[in-house]
């Protein structure tokens, strides 16, 4: 579906195809975070340690950055409808695998195989998301496809660890299955096939791709993002360890963080479309906040909660670099949206990593913090990079 053949659509078929747009994102946010949520039944149950856990975390993680680029590529020959059912199905299959997992090296391969669709899909539906807007409220469309992201840390993640920390936390990953099955069947349904869309070619993608600015962008998101990954992936031990709270507070913790990520989500779509990339730059500082505060937070529920909020909505960065790319990949779109999540997954593997690091090292739970702030700051610098590139090259242009 391209811009110039999206008119044809009624505000009531756009709603439609959105919200099965959202739902795919929905089974993606639910399947990447529950196990986060469920870290010490996996360790129990596997008899695993839970930083060996948050090696499962970066192999889905490893598993997104290894397909979205290949199968963006693969796939760019492909109309968007098909590609979708193909990537959502591979996804489907991949979290059905996890939940009959045998043993950690199994599970380790079944959770790398998921995240392969991972990228590729949210790339593809953001495209089409935003063929269907008008250019002034593209943050606001590709935001509201997200939501499916953030709705899912806010109810699908919370309702995946009670289910996981009732029955067991393989129910979690047989329920993000069906869900991604029941989104094959609403794209399959609301998204028309445009026999007129536009495809590109694989070479021809790659060429426009490999620019500064794309790059730079991705390196924003894979150090950026990482402290929001760093404090999230190890949020349940901390609640038990530090905080010293009973497991039933892991579900509202996890919901109060999806709060957080839909006020985030909704707030960097609508910084984005006002301040265009200057976003990014605010969005990175009240990440280094927020993550620096998180630590002196720890030791109550009281404190906590609201610090968990906070942390949630540095999804903002989200929309906001994911519009940025579609402004500056012109000619490897598809490839670069694709990448972007891609980017947040490398973000998503350093940030439990160097987390499990220090945790192991002896740092204590609440390290994580301290890390997640200095990737942040990190996170600017590469923004300063970026905009330095992107105001030589106005210059040039001029």
């Amino acid at each position: 579906m391209t811009a110039a053949t999206s008119p044809r659509l009624t505000p009531r078929a756009i709603l439609l195809i959105e919200l099965a747009l959202a739902l795919g994102g929905f089974a993606i946010g639910t399947g990447e975070f529950a196990i986060m949520g469920l870290m010490p039944e996996v360790a129990r149950d596997l008899g695993i340690s839970e930083p060996q856990v948050g090696h499962v975390i970066s192999a889905y993680a490893i598993g997104v950055v290894v397909g979205a680029p290949i199968l963006a590529m693969l796939g760019a020959r492909l109309r968007r409808r098909p590609l979708l059912l193909m990537l959502m199905g591979t996804f489907a299959l991949g979290n059905v695998a996890s939940a009959l997992a045998s043993d950690y090296p199994w599970l380790m391969l079944f959770r790398f195989l998921a995240g392969l669709p991972h990228g590729a899909y949210f790339g593809v539906a953001m495209l089409v998301a935003a063929s269907m807007a008008p250019p002034h409220k593209r943050a606001k469309a590709v935001s509201r496809v997200l939501m499916g992201l953030s709705i899912a840390i806010l109810i699908g993640n919370p309702v995946a660890t009670w289910l996981g920390q009732t029955l067991s936390w393989r129910y979690a990953f047989a329920l993000v299955g069906l869900i991604a099955l029941c989104t094959v069947a609403m794209v399959a349904i609301f998204l028309p096939l445009d026999r007129s869309e536009v495809r590109s070619s694989p070479l021809g993608e790659l060429r426009a791709f490999n620019r500064a600015p794309v790059w730079l962008a991705l390196l924003i998101g894979s150090i950026g993002f990482a402290g929001m990954f760093c404090v999230f992936s190890y949020m349940a031990p901390t609640l038990l360890q530090v905080t010293r709270v009973d497991p039933g507070w892991i579900p509202v913790a996890l919901a109060i963080f999806g709060l957080g990520g839909i006020l985030g989500n909704l707030a960097g779509g609508w910084l984005f479309d006002r301040l265009r990339f200057k976003a990014v730059a605010w969005i990175l500082l009240w990440s280094a906040l927020v993550l620096g505060l998180f630590p002196l937070a720890a030791d109550s529920l009281w404190t906590l909660l609201p610090a968990i909020f906070m942390v949630g909505t540095m999804v903002a960065l989200a929309p906001a670099l994911q519009t940025h790319l579609m402004d500056v990949a012109q000619g490897a779109q598809t490839l670069a949206a694709a990448s972007n999540h891609a980017a947040f997954n490398i973000a998503n593997a350093l940030g439990p990593w160097l987390g499990g690091l220090a945790i192991s090292a002896g740092f204590g739970w609440t390290i994580t913090g301290y890390i997640g702030a200095a990737t942040a700051l990190a996170g600017l610098l590469a923004f300063a990079w970026a905009w330095q590139v992107q105001q030589a090259n106005a210059q040039a242009n001029t």
